[in-house]
C-alpha cells in the first residue's frame, strides 16, 4: 500500500469525519488504496490526524454503510470495490442539461460517484475549479466553451481522462470529444424540412447578445437561406425582436422563445399560423407548449449514454451525436 496522506483541514466547514471518508475514497480512485487492501487501523489515524477514536469510527462506519470497505473481526478494515471518481463540469444547469445529467448519471454502474460543477462560462472560476480539481478524479468529462485561454487550462488534465463534450471546441488533439455539429448540421435539417418553412414569407434568426450559442449556426442559416434563396435576416438585439406576420423565428434562447409566446398572446398570433418559431434544444415541455413547440436539437439522452460509456470503457470517443428538426404544430 502506498502511503496514505490524511489532511484534516481544523478550519473547514466539513465535518471532521466526512474529510476523512472522502480522503479514503480519493485514495482508492487514485488506486493509492486499492481493491483487498487493508485500511490504516484506528490507531494509527488517530495518532496522524489527532481525531477522536469517535470520529474515526464514524467514518469507517460511514464507508461501510457505503459498501466501499468492509470489516473483519480482529484484522481490520479493507477496501472491497474499486471506485472510480468523475469530473463533471457544465457551462449552466438548464432543462435540457437536465436530460444530459440523469442520462449519464442513469448508465453509471455502482462504485462511480460524479461531482458536478458549472463554469456559468466565466473563464476564472473555470480556472479556478479545474486547478482544485486535479489529481481528485480518474475521469473529467468538462463542457468547454469559446474563449482562448480554455485551450491552456484543460491541457494540465491527463488527456486520456479528458472527455470534451456538447462542443468541439479548444480541445487537445489526443482527448475523446462527443458533440453536437452548429454548422452543417444546421443547414442540413432546415433543407429536409424546407417545404414546411417556405410557408412563411421570412426566415429571422434572433441571435441575442447574451447567448453563447455557437454563431456556427448563424452562419449556416445565413447560407442555407442564401442558396434556397429565401427572404432572412438576423436581429441580435430585443428592440428589433418585433414579431412580424407571416415570418418564421429561429430562437436559441427559452427566454427568447417566452418573449416570442408573449408577442403572439399580445398580437393574437397563432404560432403555425400567423408566425413560426423553431426553438433550439429539445425539453420535456416543448413538445405540449402550445400543442408543440418545432425544436432543432441534438440529441442529450443519447450524449449522456455515450459519456458514461467513456467513464466505463475509457475508449477514446470521437462521436458526433447526431441533430434533428422535429416539427411540431409552431411551424
Amino acid at each position: 500500500m502506498n502511503e496514505l496522506k490524511l489532511n484534516i483541514d481544523d478550519n473547514s466547514s466539513v465535518l471532521k469525519f466526512q474529510q476523512l471518508v472522502e480522503t479514503i475514497i480519493d485514495a482508492i480512485s487514485q488506486n493509492q488504496l486499492k481493491e483487498g487492501e487493508m485500511l490504516p487501523s484506528v490507531n494509527q489515524i488517530m495518532k496522524e490526524t489527532q481525531l477522536s477514536r469517535d470520529t474515526v469510527f464514524k467514518a469507517y462506519a460511514e464507508l461501510k454503510r457505503r459498501g466501499v470497505v468492509e470489516s473483519v473481526p480482529n484484522r481490520g478494515y479493507f477496501v472491497t470495490q474499486k471506485i472510480t471518481k468523475v469530473f463533471l463540469f457544465l457551462d449552466t444547469f438548464k432543462a435540457y442539461k437536465e436530460v444530459l445529467y440523469h442520462s449519464f448519471i442513469n448508465q453509471l454502474p455502482d462504485g462511480i460517484s460524479v461531482d458536478l460543477h458549472f463554469h456559468h462560462y466565466n473563464i476564472d472560476l473555470f480556472e479556478k475549479i479545474i486547478n482544485e480539481s486535479l489529481g481528485k478524479y480518474s475521469k473529467y468529462i468538462i463542457m468547454n466553451f469559446d474563449n482562448d485561454q480554455v485551450a491552456k487550462i484543460i491541457s494540465k488534465i491527463p488527456q486520456d481522462q479528458l472527455l470534451i463534450i456538447d462542443w468541439n471546441i479548444k480541445a487537445p488533439e489526443n482527448a475523446a470529444v462527443i458533440y453536437q455539429d452548429f454548422g452543417q448540421a444546421v443547414y442540413r435539417c432546415l433543407d429536409e424540412n424546407l417545404n414546411a418553412l417556405k410557408k412563411y414569407k421570412e426566415f429571422i434568426f434572433y441571435y441575442p447578445n447574451f447567448t453563447y450559442h455557437p454563431k456556427t449556426a448563424v452562419e449556416y442559416f445565413k447560407r442555407f437561406c442564401t442558396d434556397k434563396k429565401i427572404k432572412h435576416s438576423v436581429i441580435y438585439s430585443d428592440k428589433e425582436f418585433v414579431m412580424r406576420k407571416n415570418a418564421l423565428y429561429m430562437l436559441v434562447s427559452d427566454r427568447t422563445l417566452a418573449r416570442f409566446l408573449d408577442q403572439c398572446e399580445e398580437k393574437g398570433f397563432e404560432p403555425g399560423n400567423e408566425v413560426g418559431v423553431i426553438s433550439y434544444n429539445e425539453t420535456p415541455m416543448k413538445k405540449y407548449v402550445k400543442n408543440g413547440i418545432t425544436v432543432i436539437s441534438t440529441d442529450f439522452n443519447l450524449m449522456g449514454k455515450k459519456a458514461a460509456e467513456f467513464v466505463t470503457t475509457g475508449d477514446n470517443l470521437k462521436f458526433e451525436v447526431p441533430t434533428q428538426l422535429k416539427i411540431r404544430n409552431s411551424v
